[in-house]
């Protein structure tokens, strides 16, 4: 069964001449990103749906091969309580459409204040989803990690609805001090929460937010090895998702996780020597 690896974005300011081609506009930076990695956080559909002509650009732009993971729109995640938010949720997945065949995961991320009070709701929205799509939950709320009933009702809800419990690994980036202003903001808003490895669906996810000084992350990155290898062992997708303080130097240590995996990544664009015009 694949891995599927990717970062939280396709195009960031310090990639061209790395990741990226040089030269190229933002909007066609996915079609670079997708020869090195075949998947993606849509992380901007937290803060809007995106249009059906962007939809069907990205399809156009990526390979069969390729899955986005879109997170659920803000409106149906941290809006009241989720089983109130289905309408919400199946219209998203509508207007997904033209990528449905390219949907990896889709994402709720919900609030540190969404706890043990909304799990009724938040089962009936999973129960209302297409069970054709996998789903993928983020909790940040302490009870889901104190090991207690709260967190047996979660992870037994999303056993039963075969959806798969987000493992967040930001150990990294909380091991250093605040020393620089990236550092200063992802310790502002990504969450401090327990690594609690599980996995209740079949597509396991990790993201795992790294320290800009890459060496740093080696002793958080590779225990994870054998477990990666372990769930693809068992038959299971297993998504990977590398993150950076700022991201810059994200695709890095992907390709050094990678190639601790087994698994290379193709050489990046942005690296490829430019095609020598001939003298004649």
């Amino acid at each position: 069964m694949p891995l599927y690896l990717g970062l939280s974005q396709w195009s960031h300011k310090d990639w061209p001449g790395n990741l990226l081609s040089r030269g190229l506009k933002s909007t066609d930076h996915l079609a670079d990103y997708a020869r090195v990695f075949n998947a993606v956080e849509g992380n901007t559909s937290f803060y809007g749906v995106p249009d059906t002509q962007s939809l069907s650009r990205w399809d156009a732009m990526t390979g069969d091969d390729f899955r986005f993971t879109f997170k659920f729109p803000a409106t149906v995640s941290h809006q009241g309580s989720p089983g109130d938010n289905v309408a919400p949720a199946l219209a998203f997945i509508e207007q997904l459409a033209p990528l449905h065949h390219k949907l990896g995961l889709l994402m709720l991320q919900l609030p540190a204040a969404c706890g043990p009070e909304q799990l009724d709701g938040l089962a009936q929205l999973l129960q209302a989803l297409p069970k054709r799509f996998e789903v993928a939950v983020e909790v940040r709320h302490p009870a889901f990690f104190a090991k207690g009933e709260a967190e047996r009702r979660l992870n037994r809800l999303l056993i039963e609805q075969h959806v798969n419990r987000i493992i967040m690994d930001s150990r990294p980036v909380f091991a250093v001090a605040p020393t620089t202003p990236a550092l200063a903001d992802a310790q502002q808003k990504k969450p401090r929460v327990p690594v609690h490895i599980i996995s209740t669906g079949s597509s396991p996810v990790v993201r795992f937010i790294g320290n800009p000084a890459l060496a740093a992350n080696t002793v958080f990155w590779q225990p994870w090895l054998p477990r990666l290898q372990g769930w693809l062992d068992e038959g299971k997708s297993v998504y990977l998702f590398v993150h950076t303080a700022d991201n810059s130097e994200a695709p890095t240590l992907a390709a050094t996780i990678a190639n601790a995996l087994h698994a290379p990544l193709p050489a990046f664009p942005g690296n490829e020597p430019e095609a020598q015009g001939s003298l004649f």
